[in-house]
């Protein structure tokens, strides 16, 4: 019995065991995929598996529509390539939609809209245009309404597309390489408002261009990495400014189909900061929150310092505008990353070569509002600064001088104030140097005179402080206006009182063509008259060279970099010459919209116009373009390990320095500019409307009769002579040739290639064996182009050293 018992006792103890024992769930799919992932929680989680090299993405119902931008966190480190750390690819508005297995990135085209609250008519627009599907992606799990994607695809991609870039740019062919392609943890973080994620990107193929070859320790292998920002959209509080034509800012714009027949279908707005005052009522407020904008802390000082003062000057435009501590400027914290779309950054880019700056916004592409802030000022621009000072100046006496550096921090402030304005919202102003320096977002060229000893001062090379323009498109971008005020009226009132005041606004496109007809909007020119100020830097100039010698280089320096220095003093002259040159056939107008109070258009008046002729003319006399017999006996060839480099002059002459060619180099450019299509055009039009302005007779007489006028006793002048003439008339033969050039000027040209004939039969030129073989020689190429003008190949002169920017694309 007793048994028994043990028996029943001991099954009974273990089927409730059995019983009692606690059952295993099995992971759900989402939890088997996650388990061995690093999670990061924020904005959008994602996860890492590191074994696998896994991407997910986890996206939720509250994922409707959000901001994505990509970047290069890391580049290439050339000028001319433009793949620059810290570059903004695409800005887009994106939405995710379930189509099947499917998670389909969308990007809604808000280039077309209906502002209707007719949800029908917008559905209309919406259907009638291209939908971008950027991405699909394969969903892998589901949980709690939230999806769980397979991100690996899309961000271990060349999404910024560097391959293409190089290929198009003519330095490569790069395809992707995944093997070598990872995330980079370092650089990826998760934040409420804002998901960012890094990856090491990798390409291979093989370099075909210069560029690459220099920057690239492996031609065949090419890393670079590419940042991925998904951002919260800014709530709808911001209210969208309307853009006018006059007030000095950038603009995006889209096609309104619900508009009244009426009304333009284009809406344009400006794009700016957001920026509320405390109290709207005071004329001075404190502000809900400030725009601040930070440094890279990587900025070595004393430039940290130049250039943080800088950019802080725009605090006295929105102090001007009623803001109270609106604008401030702060070191990056060492924990932050320049990338991170919270921030405004000022970032200090290095590049093999000297290159542009430039400052770009992040946008929302609906309504303008600005979101981010991003300017690279690129770190050799400061060393060519600092060259042109030492060229002017020739300091290395033994004294320490300290002007120099003094004028490089001035430009850098000046240019950190610009590129900080172009991320508020401000275009460029080129016609501010005519208004003493009314505006940080022209171009200036350094403003150097001679004071009353005829010696080169920099003291005032550049402006300080913000302009009075700047105060103007503050006010206007960034006024605060009363519920119910009449915005339009009170907008218009700010821009017609700066016109009022003679302030004025003129832009890229009036000031960067070479053929362009304002007088007075250019890059990198100074004074109110172009051309007279042209003749005064030619004085500072002939100052500069006259008093060049081994002081322009330190001790132990060799001999042949006297021609670094030279060369940027050599061609000083280069962009107040093409700003000169826009006065002939030039013309003076403002962006006027019907009713305001700004002047209508006029031609520059006849006597300007041939000022900037003659003017121009003296820039190319053999006097002028020859250098002193000592200077030339300096420059050494360049020795080993000092070869010749892109800032310096291509020659004819090998090892030597080619005075001659420097001289037919700078003559190739002034007549290549002269014989532009557009202003022969221009020529012909406003002296056939009215004859008291010149046509292309006149002002190619006046440069004929110069250029071929008696020959210099002095064989080396005669010889620089020689080459201008001939460059002259090989420029001439060009202009003729030109399919863009009017039937007019081709005949004009041909014309005064007759009229050289003529001169060159003269006995002026034939005095002594060598002017009467080049005569002959001239003669002989004007009758080979007359006879055959389709068989004729100019002969083409070397480009000049690389100019932009002064002291440089694109922009700025």
């Amino acid at each position: 019995m007793k048994s028994y018992y043990s028996f029943f006792l001991g099954i009974a103890l273990l089927i409730g065991c059995q019983v009692s024992q606690p059952t295993t769930n099995p992971l759900s799919k989402w939890d088997q995929i996650t388990k061995s992932t690093e999670k990061y929680s924020g904005f959008m989680n994602y996860y890492h598996d590191t074994e696998k090299g896994k991407i997910y993405l986890e996206i939720s119902p509250s994922n409707k529509e959000l901001l994505y931008v990509n970047y290069l966190s890391a580049g290439i480190g050339s000028n001319d390539i433009g793949l620059d750390r810290g570059k903004i690819g695409d800005t887009k508005v994106i939405s995710f939609k379930r189509i099947g297995s499917k998670m389909m990135m969308f990007q809604p085209n808000y280039n077309f809209r209906a502002s209707t609250d007719n949800a029908m008519e917008q559905k209309a627009v919406e259907d009638a245009f291209a939908y971008a599907i950027i991405h699909g992606f394969d969903i892998v799990a589901e949980q709690d309404w939230s999806v769980l994607v397979d991100a690996t695809d899309f961000f271990l991609h060349d999404r910024f597309g560097v391959g293409k870039i190089l290929s198009d740019q003519k330095e490569g062919t790069y395809s992707f390489d995944l093997s070598r392609s990872a995330l980079n943890a370092d650089g990826s973080r998760n934040f409420p408002e804002n998901t960012e994620l890094d990856f090491w990107i990798s390409l291979k193929g093989k370099a075909t261009g210069r560029e690459l070859r220099t920057v690239s320790p492996d031609t065949e292998y090419l890393t670079v990495r590419q940042h991925h920002s998904f951002v919260q959209l800014p709530d709808n509080e911001y209210e969208a400014r309307k853009f006018d034509v006059r007030g000095g800012y950038f603009g995006t714009s889209y096609s309104d189909y619900s508009a009244p027949i009426d009304q333009d279908i284009t809406k344009r707005f400006i794009t700016r900061h957001r920026l509320k005052k405390v109290d709207p009522e005071a004329a001075m407020s404190e502000v809900v929150e400030p725009i601040i904008y930070y440094l890279d802390p990587g900025t070595p000082e004393p430039i940290r310092s130049a250039l943080m003062e800088g950019a802080q000057w725009w605090d006295q435009a929105f102090e001007a505008a009623g803001f109270k501590d609106a604008f401030q400027v702060k070191v990056l914290p060492d924990d932050a990353d320049p990338l991170d779309i919270r921030y405004n950054v000022i970032q200090w880019v290095h590049r093999s070569t000297r290159g542009w700056s430039y400052g770009m916004s992040v946008v929302d592409p609906r309504t303008g509002e600005i979101i981010k802030g991003h300017v690279s000022l690129g770190s050799l621009r400061v060393r060519q600064d600092f060259l042109i000072a030492t060229g002017l100046l020739s300091p290395f006496n033994g004294e320490e001088d300290p002007r120099m550096l003094e004028m490089s921090l001035a430009r850098l402030r000046q240019l950190a104030a610009h590129e900080v304005g172009h991320t508020i919202g401000l275009a460029h102003n080129y016609i501010s140097s005519t208004e003493n320096d009314a505006s940080v977002m022209d171009y200036p060229h350094p403003n150097i005179r001679l004071d009353a000893q005829g010696e080169i001062d920099l003291s005032k090379a550049y402006g300080t402080n913000i302009g009075e323009w700047d105060k103007v498109a503050i006010r206007y971008g960034y006024s605060e206006f009363l519920e119910g005020a009449n915005v339009e009226a009170l907008l218009d009132q700010i821009v017609t009182k700066a016109y009022a005041d003679g302030l004025r606004f003129i832009s890229d496109r009036d000031a960067r063509d070479p053929g362009g007809s304002h007088a007075y909007a250019h890059l990198w020119d100074n004074g109110q008259n172009a051309a007279k100020q042209l003749a005064e830097l030619m004085k500072v100039r002939k100052v500069a060279i006259s008093q060049m010698d081994e002081a322009v280089i330190p001790h132990g320096t060799p001999l042949a970099k006297i021609q670094d220095v030279l060369v940027p003093i050599y061609f000083l002259h280069r962009y107040q010459l093409e700003a000169a040159v826009k006065m002939i056939g030039g013309m003076d107008y403002n962006y006027k919209v019907r009713g305001d109070n700004q002047a209508y258009m006029n031609i520059l008046s006849a006597e300007l116009q041939m000022e900037a002729v003659n003017n121009i003319i003296a820039t190319v006399k053999p006097e002028v373009l020859a250098l002193p017999e000592d200077l030339l006996n300096l420059i050494h060839p360049r020795p080993i390990a000092y070869y010749d480099g892109r800032e310096l002059l291509k020659n004819r002459t090998g090892v030597s320095f080619d005075a001659i060619g420097a001289a037919e180099q700078l003559a190739t450019a002034t007549f290549g500019l002269l014989l532009h299509p557009a202003r022969l055009a221009r020529l012909i039009e406003f002296n056939a409307r009215d004859a008291q302005y010149p046509g292309v007779e006149a002002v190619l007489n006046t440069f004929t009769n110069s250029l071929y006028e008696a020959p210099h006793n002095d064989a080396y002048l005669n010889s620089i002579q020689q080459a201008v003439q001939f460059r002259y008339l090989q420029a001439l033969i060009q202009a003729s040739k030109q399919s863009s050039q009017s039937p007019m000027a081709i005949s004009a040209v041909n014309d005064q290639l007759r009229n050289i004939q003529t001169l060159l039969y003269q006995k002026t030129f034939r005095n002594n064996n060598t002017n009467s073989a080049f005569a002959t020689y001239q003669q002989k190429q004007i009758e080979l182009f007359m006879s055959k003008p389709h068989e004729y190949h100019v002969k083409e002169a070397y480009d000049l050293p690389p100019g932009s920017p002064i002291g440089q694309s694109c922009e700025w």
